[in-house]
């Protein structure tokens, strides 16, 4: 299949605007403080009603740009649910105040809310000891783990309270949805239970942040989970996908709607097979995760980027250590050491 993807709807709403991409598919985006600045969201007719895929970040900005779309372009239709594809707050942040403003239930995998309730209550100086502990074993620097014992935990302050009560959605399910049928497809690696919508009448996907046309999904290992092998679980869902037809439109978290599946699929098996030969390759000796790190991840990086590509870092020794390339030893400190086999 080839590598090319194709745009079918490059232009992206405004914040505040929707965009019809399909009859009944409306594309809406919300703005995010983050380098990666944005993040798309679906509104899709449902009836007599409207269901929510992703919500947003939780903030001022979020608040009353949904306030604005909710009095103006749901041809006066209520929400009759709210579905979050996973965990992270720029996907689930706004879900528990559209919940309690509209009185409608959350939809979710059991997984995504679990560690969305859980991250959310996870305050306090046990927070910072665990991510401390986690970063000592990769070799990082003192200064790094001050950086990162000063930064207020961000996970609780980027969503607004997960709802207690939910609808679980699990693997193979057929929800109905305006009179069609989409399948959930759970995918894994880049979040624990990740849900993706499938419309085969429609021939659409909704990815969320599984498949993304430009950027490569985060795969991690967290710091709850440092000896996690996510990355295996990420390529496992990269040949899960592989059933769906190629032609279908695919509509992502980030960037823009597109078609092309097969060939992006291919496209991240070779990014993360690549990444994998690069840390082989730099593996010229025993070396901590951060020394890798830092041979891999060159551009300047504030705290929180180093502490992201250090679970990325770990996540692909993870995966090569279970494959008996590299061997992983322990250093007296503490500090885990990497040499190839």
């Amino acid at each position: 299949m080839p590598d090319a993807i194709e745009y079918f709807h490059p232009t992206a709403p405004h914040p505040g605007e929707t965009i019809e991409v399909r009859p009944g598919i409306h594309w809406l985006r919300m703005p995010l403080p983050f380098q990666l600045d944005h993040i798309n969201l679906w509104l899709l007719e449902d009836g007599d009603g409207w269901t929510i895929v992703d919500t947003g970040l939780y903030s001022e900005v979020t608040i009353a740009l949904w306030r604005e779309i909710l009095s103006s372009n749901l041809k006066g239709k209520p929400v009759t649910r709210v579905l979050v594809t996973h965990f992270h707050p720029d996907h689930v942040g706004m879900a528990g105040w559209l919940c309690d403003t509209l009185d409608v239930r959350l939809w979710m995998t059991q997984t995504e809310w679990l560690w969305a309730r859980s991250w959310s209550l996870d305050k306090g100086p046990a927070v910072y000891d665990e991510q401390a502990a986690f970063l000592r074993t990769t070799g990082c620097p003192d200064t790094l783990l001050a950086a990162t014992r000063h930064d207020s935990p961000r996970y609780p302050s980027l969503v607004s309270p997960i709802p207690r009560v939910f609808t679980r959605l699990h693997d193979g399910q057929s929800i109905e949805i305006d009179g069609r049928n989409w399948e959930i497809i759970i995918g894994t690696g880049h979040a624990p239970e990740h849900a993706c919508l499938y419309c085969a009448e429609l021939g659409l996907l909704i990815s969320g942040d599984q498949v993304l046309p430009k950027i490569t999904p985060i795969v991690a290992v967290e710091i709850n989970q440092p000896d996690a092998n996510p990355l295996q679980d990420f390529l496992a869902t990269i040949e899960k996908l592989r059933m769906l037809p190629n032609e279908i439109d695919i509509l992502p978290s980030h960037n823009s709607p597109f078609s092309g599946l097969h060939g992006r699929l291919d496209a991240l098996k070779r990014h993360h097979d690549n990444r994998l030969g690069q840390f082989l390759e730099a593996c010229t000796q025993s070396m901590t995760a951060m020394e890798l790190s830092n041979a891999i991840f060159t551009r300047p990086m504030d705290s929180q980027n180093v502490t992201f590509a250090l679970g990325e870092t770990v996540a692909h020794l993870n995966y090569l250590c279970r494959h008996g390339s590299i061997l992983r030893t322990e250093r007296n400190d503490g500090v885990f050491l990497y040499s190839r086999t």
